[in-house]
């Protein structure tokens, strides 16, 4: 669910502030309305923004552009942090998309404001503006972390000179390419979509890697989280996987109120979900057996089957790992590579 807030400056703000958020029903919207709310009148604007930049996907200004630029501009973190800025001027004629267009979702949500509020999209972005594929709206709609996002810029330069960019996939690749990318052809820039963020088949290779890897746990009791992060990084090492894959955290009942565990989702901003021993049974065979976790939590694994079932039924990719009083495995979710949607 994104979390937005919403600010506005005048009364005549203040209703169109409240019509946005109705735009934005399905959405956690919390809205400031500094004439409206005395209490917010003498609040400080940069310390909102600040907080906002931090705690936010999607803040909405709604007056000058002017006063979102200055209340922003000391908080920029980069375009991979970032959460998407939007503008509204005070009548609800212009929707701007200010910040993050792409990875941050601005684009996105400025056109939906703009459909609820009957306004006009302002949309600056040149691939949009052309209508050239980009890269990381794609990524962001289809579930990819961009692991360099410096890269960006020489595929959507490529791509707006006319050039071919390259694509290559460790996945299926459904669906007509968009124009001027190619499996096969060499060329200077491309993108690459998989785990394995060193390669480099280009000169300038945008990695996308598909967050879709699901992480089985297990602990001794009160295992501190450093154990935890240890043990994550050595299965994910022995995968081949990067951190970045990883979508959500899974284990047994039991430890739905483990420190180090919840701790360690937190740190990395995963969900983490816990099945009963009957569930985690129900996952079938071929499991790595222990005697011992039977005996103590009545089913022979806890890491490797929370794993799959966490990632649907999907397959492991790094069987139990234990270290250190943790155990970890991880399982991937069925997944290809979708254009044409």
């Amino acid at each position: 669910m994104i979390h937005a807030k919403i600010v506005s400056f005048t009364d005549r703000g203040a209703n169109t502030a409240a019509r946005a958020a109705a735009v934005l029903a399905d959405a956690h919207v919390e809205r400031y309305a500094r004439t409206v709310d005395l209490s917010l009148r003498y609040t400080s604007l940069s310390r909102f923004a600040q907080q906002a930049m931090v705690d936010c996907d999607l803040i909405v200004f709604v007056g000058a552009a002017g006063i979102a630029v200055r209340a922003v501009a000391p908080y920029l973190a980069g375009k991979a942090f970032d959460p998407a800025v939007v503008v509204i001027d005070e009548a609800g004629r212009f929707v701007i998309s200010l910040l993050s267009g792409h990875l941050g979702g601005a684009n996105a949500l400025t056109q939906r404001l703009a459909d609820g509020l009957g306004a006009e999209a302002v949309i600056t972005t040149a691939t949009d503006g052309r209508g050239v594929f980009a890269a990381d709206t794609w990524a962001a709609a289809h579930g990819c972390t961009v692991a360099d996002p410096d890269k960006i810029k020489h595929v959507s330069g490529a791509l707006l000179r006319g050039e071919m960019v390259g694509l290559r996939s460790a996945f299926p690749v459904d669906g007509r390419l968009p124009a001027r990318l190619d499996l096969n052809a060499p060329a200077e820039s491309g993108i690459c979509i998989g785990y394995d963020t060193a390669a480099q088949p280009f000169a300038h290779t945008l990695h996308l890697v598909p967050r879709i890897v699901h992480l089985g746990l297990g602990c001794r009791k009160g295992t501190p989280v450093e154990r935890i992060e240890a043990a994550v990084r050595a299965v994910l090492r022995q995968a081949g996987v990067p951190v970045q894959a990883l979508c959500a955290a899974a284990s047994i009942d039991v430890k739905r109120d483990e420190p180090g565990l919840l701790l360690f989702c937190a740190r990395h901003g995963l969900p983490f979900d816990t099945f009963s021993a009957a569930r985690l049974a129900e996952a079938g065979e071929g499991f790595t057996s222990s005697g011992f976790v039977q005996q103590t939590v009545g089913v022979d694994n806890v890491c490797e089957r929370a794993a799959v079932v966490s990632a649907g039924g999907g397959r492991l990719l790094c069987r139990k790992t234990a270290m250190d009083g943790v155990t970890a495995a991880l399982a991937e979710a069925p997944w290809r590579v979708r254009f044409d949607e």
